[in-house]
């Protein structure tokens, strides 16, 4: 089991508030990434589920029962550190042995534990190692065994990437989704890069200064963001927005002009939004066709980033940037004009407070 819930809960330092009212409920076996900027409090509402933290307010309940004033140590977590937090002088097998030795479990158990870990992250070759022998990969494989041989009731990482380098983020990323499907286990993950959010995560939260903005399996976030916030932090390139200002309503469709005086219809989800108000249109970079010529959205080309199998255009459209991720290979130079298509584009409409008025998928 590890059903858990969050009911009200909020943590401060002093007289600073760091969590607000966070309500949120973590199914058995889900595997729930929390996603947001710096200093949101994605890692001391992780601390706080651990026990590392006592919540100021609500209650954290761990399959049904609380656990505010349960120690960490008593509330069957496991918890993979940034920092990897490996004894460096001793071998892995002492690493993945040491805390099971102090719960005065039998050796032949604990060997039974230590193989079975070993033998599904892959580290057999590497017991008898010291950490400082191992490659950064290796060490976070250590890290991760040493929380599967205790058989938590869930798994929290904590950024437990960030360490390592670019291809090997890839690899050790999908390790962590199969062992996910191996384990059924609950997992909570943090983590401030979104793409590895939308690659792991059954659910994923965004946070943002203390507060949830929204909950949502990846595709809900990345096709229907509740607000601005989230349209710009979940996608990669982020979303596209475009300054604009409501000519007329339709049933349920809005006008919005851009401030160079194109026109675009834009779904509304039956809010309120009267002529003249200012809006912002967002539309997602993969989505911004190039133009064959006139009829389009004008625009100046800053910068042309050649991929290979796709190509980045740096755009200027009145003032305002619009990156354009185009597939294939074309030849495109700075400082030309050309024009911008956004008439197949599913396009999302926010009010000035950034709550979203509409979209469409």
């Amino acid at each position: 089991m590890g059903h858990i819930k969050l009911t009200k809960v909020g943590k401060s330092f002093g007289n600073v508030d760091v969590l607000h009212d966070i309500n949120l409920e973590i199914a058995d076996g889900e595997f729930v990434v929390f996603v947001g900027p710096s200093g949101c409090g994605k890692s001391t509402l992780l601390r706080v589920i651990a026990g590392l933290e006592r919540p100021t307010s609500g209650e954290l309940a761990i399959d049904g029962a609380a656990v505010n004033t349960v120690p960490a140590a008593d509330r069957g977590l496991a918890m993979v550190f940034q920092s990897y937090a490996l004894y460096p002088h001793m071998s892995v097998r002492q690493n993945l042995a040491f805390g099971l030795e102090n719960t005065k479990m039998q050796k032949p158990e604990i060997a039974q534990r230590i193989a079975e870990a070993a033998r599904m992250l892959e580290i057999e070759p590497y017991l008898e190692r010291r950490p400082g022998q191992l490659s950064g990969g290796q060490r976070q494989r250590v890290a991760i065994g040493r929380a599967i041989v205790r058989r938590p009731v869930a798994f929290l990482l904590d950024e437990p990437l960030s360490n390592l380098d670019a291809e090997l983020r890839v690899s050790t990323r999908a390790e962590i989704a199969a062992l996910h499907a191996r384990l059924s286990a609950t997992m909570i993950y943090v983590t401030h890069d979104q793409v590895e959010a939308m690659t792991l995560a059954d659910r994923i939260v965004v946070l943002r200064a203390g507060r949830i903005e929204q909950v949502g399996t990846p595709l809900e976030l990345y096709n229907s963001p509740a607000n601005r916030f989230v349209a710009g932090f979940i996608g990669a390139p982020h979303m596209n927005f475009l300054d604009a200002t409501v000519e007329a309503r339709q049933a349920g469709k809005a006008i919005a002009v851009l401030n160079g005086g194109h026109r675009l219809v834009v779904p509304l989800d039956g809010a309120a939004t009267e002529p003249g108000a200012r809006v912002t249109v967002g539309v997602r970079p993969h989505h911004v066709a190039i133009g064959n010529g006139e009829g389009g959205i004008p625009a100046r080309i800053g910068l042309v980033e050649a991929l290979g199998s796709e190509t980045v255009v740096h755009t200027d459209v009145a003032g305002q940037k619009v990156l354009v991720v185009a597939p294939g290979q074309h030849g495109l130079t700075p400082g030309t004009d050309i024009h911008l298509s956004l008439s197949s584009a599913p396009l999302h409409l926010f009010n000035e407070g950034g709550q979203r008025l509409g979209h469409a998928v």
